[in-house]
């Protein structure tokens, strides 16, 4: 408040929602920052005593969630700020279902703008100082799948998880996806909609727009067409892709 009121700054601001905030601190947050956030740390409740038990998951960190986004849904526009939420990836067993099932549901029912997944390292002579550090590469993967959900049009159901509940760590879930989905049934350049573009390998939202654009002036019929049409990482999409009707071939080049 002192910044905003009295100093008159208008510049980005992220304010942190404390355990066991009021409704109308949070309401107060809202009208003084850009962002705020509340971090779960866990899945669950079960989860988060494993690591924290003296939190309580739904009425001290899940509520203030919910409370911004209905204070953003009724507030007529001036409540804005978006909201975001981080989990520590490792320390109470979780396997990564369960993370991307509420991420699903925090971006889709509760709105939030990101979540974000912290690798676990441990701490010498603190309570999980025995717990093995997380592999940072899971770290990935999980942002990896929270941006299929959140931005391409992906389902937690299309995830492809292993037995155990977990993304595989050797290749990242857009690519597991495709290589069972679109290897052997590849997707047609001329006539796949924008959403579907989204799910190839090597093809993001500028690059299924740009597609789209191009086929109003002709169709696409190689690879170099679809470079000139502004796709970054042809090369990554080919396997999953017909262009008008035919596997692409890479020409070689004279020079």
């Amino acid at each position: 408040a002192i910044l905003r009121e009295q100093y008159g700054f208008r510049g980005y601001m992220h304010l942190k929602i404390m355990p066991g905030a009021e409704r109308d601190q949070v309401v107060r947050a809202m009208t003084l920052a850009d962002r705020v956030s509340a971090n779960l740390e866990a899945p669950t409740a079960d989860r988060l005593a494993r690591i924290a038990p003296g939190k309580q998951f739904a009425a001290e960190l899940l509520d203030p969630l919910r409370w911004v986004h209905e204070l953003r849904q009724s507030s007529e526009g001036r409540l804005r700020a978006s909201s975001t939420t981080e989990f520590v990836v490792g320390p109470a067993g979780e396997p990564d279902v369960e993370l991307l099932s509420v991420t699903e549901h925090l971006h889709h029912q509760l709105g939030l703008a990101r979540v974000y997944f912290s690798a676990f390292r441990p701490v010498a002579d603190t309570p999980l100082d025995h717990v093995a550090p997380t592999n940072d590469t899971r770290r990935i993967r999980l942002y990896q799948a929270s941006f299929l959900i959140r931005d391409y049009g992906f389902g937690l159901e299309e995830m492809p998880f292993t037995q155990g509940g977990n993304l595989p760590l050797n290749v990242d879930p857009k690519r597991a996806w495709a290589d069972e989905h679109l290897r052997e049934a590849p997707l047609e350049v001329n006539t796949a909609t924008r959403q579907a573009l989204m799910r190839v390998p090597g093809i993001g939202a500028k690059g299924a727009e740009r597609i789209v654009a191009a086929r109003r002036k002709g169709r696409l019929r190689s690879l170099s067409d679809l470079r000139g049409a502004g796709v970054a990482n042809v090369e990554r999409a080919a396997s999953y892709l017909l262009l008008d009707g035919r596997r692409p071939v890479e020409q070689p080049r004279l020079f």
